[in-house]
């Protein structure tokens, strides 16, 4: 790809995110004028508009938001296909950054950390944690080539592989009566006092349970909201409450009189994709 197609697509990845002339001229440091001639010669090129503009703003048309979308994955490879030679002419190792959740399937990142390939002998594995979500947004960007990723939200420009998938559990005292059962459904749960992660955490998978717990006609007498699991601990004990959680997550917790139990709904079967970035050529 030559250079000056890469400077008009990041003139218009630029300006889409921006949706201003004199904010996209100096994230690119480049002047107003000259940003201008840029999206007019690619819009040229094209033979169609990517953009909606008159004096006062800036909109992105149906046309420059797909190919906004693709100039992105374009302009990524690029740039790593220049990394990629540069490291083989230096005979430099090669990097593989792998995102995944410190509350996912432990076996899962042991076994990407095992991987040896012989075209790449000095392949080194970078980990990056956080949430399902964003990590989505990480492989999208860029910022990670591949994710295991927990319940993604569905894009048509990742590609996903599963890769394991496992009940909820819930962490409770032992001294529940619901301690008792060797599974739990959603209707042992009405009524409890709920220990659960905070939208943020992941917004998909949080609305899904309480639809479920809605469709059941499930009210908790009450909700406390963590961010992590180790949060869930000191809750559990003193609201004697239940922790809805992956199964990492619970057995971060059952010690010292909490145990889990496996939550028996079909709806709310977590998940795990090994995601990456969709490059087949889709026509």
């Amino acid at each position: 790809m030559m250079r000056n197609e890469v400077r008009l697509m990041e003139a218009a990845i630029a300006l889409a995110e921006e949706l201003n002339f004199s904010r996209a001229a100096h994230r690119l440091h480049i002047s107003q004028p000259a940003l201008t001639k840029q999206i007019a010669e690619l819009e040229s090129r094209l033979g169609f508009s990517l953009f909606e503009r008159d004096h006062q703003s800036v909109a992105v048309n149906e046309a420059g938001r797909a190919y906004v979308q693709e100039a992105r994955m374009s302009v990524f490879h690029s740039e790593r296909a220049v990394q990629a030679a540069r490291a083989a002419l230096n005979n430099a190792e090669v990097v593989l950054r792998v995102g995944r959740s410190p509350y996912g399937v432990p076996f899962l990142t042991s076994t990407l950390l095992s991987v040896r390939l012989l075209l790449f002998p000095q392949l080194k594995v970078e980990l990056t944690s956080g949430f399902s979500c964003d990590l989505v947004h990480d492989v999208l960007s860029g910022r990670v080539d591949l994710a295991l990723v927990t319940e993604p939200p569905e894009s048509p420009m990742l590609s996903m592989t599963k890769v394991d998938e496992a009940p909820l559990y819930i962490a409770l005292l032992e001294e529940n009566e619901l301690a008792k059962l060797p599974q739990l459904s959603m209707s042992d749960l009405s009524h409890e006092s709920w220990i659960i992660f905070g939208r943020s955490v992941h917004p998909p998978l949080y609305d899904r349970i309480l639809r479920v717990a809605s469709d059941l006609a499930i009210r908790p007498r009450d909700m406390h909201h963590i961010m992590v699991p180790e949060e869930a601990y000191q809750l559990i004990a003193e609201k004697n409450g239940v922790a809805l959680l992956s199964k990492t997550g619970a057995l971060k917790n059952a010690r010292d009189g909490v145990t889990i139990r496996p939550l028996a709904e079909q709806r709310l079967i977590l998940k795990t994709f090994l995601s990456s970035e969709w490059t087949t050529s889709r026509s």
